[in-house]
């Protein structure tokens, strides 16, 4: 498993910022619970997307009703 981290503090409502590369969304999900079932830290988690998979995703048809429409 591939891993690169990256680090950044902050003094706003976030203290810390890591960036990992992982192998897929489910191991990203089995850290982010890891570190979240400690009770310690929340870990919110944000998965980015390629390029490609946007493209893939914008090729899809969605059936979506707007609230209130």
């Amino acid at each position: 498993m591939s891993r690169k981290r990256a680090g950044s503090a902050s003094r706003g409502g976030d203290d810390l910022y890591t960036v990992l590369q992982l192998p897929d969304n489910k191991a990203a999900a089995a850290v982010g619970l890891a570190a979240n079932s400690s009770g310690v830290v929340s870990v919110p988690t944000v998965v980015l997307v390629t390029p490609e998979e946007i493209d893939g995703a914008a090729a899809q048809t969605v059936d979506y009703t707007p609230p209130g429409a």
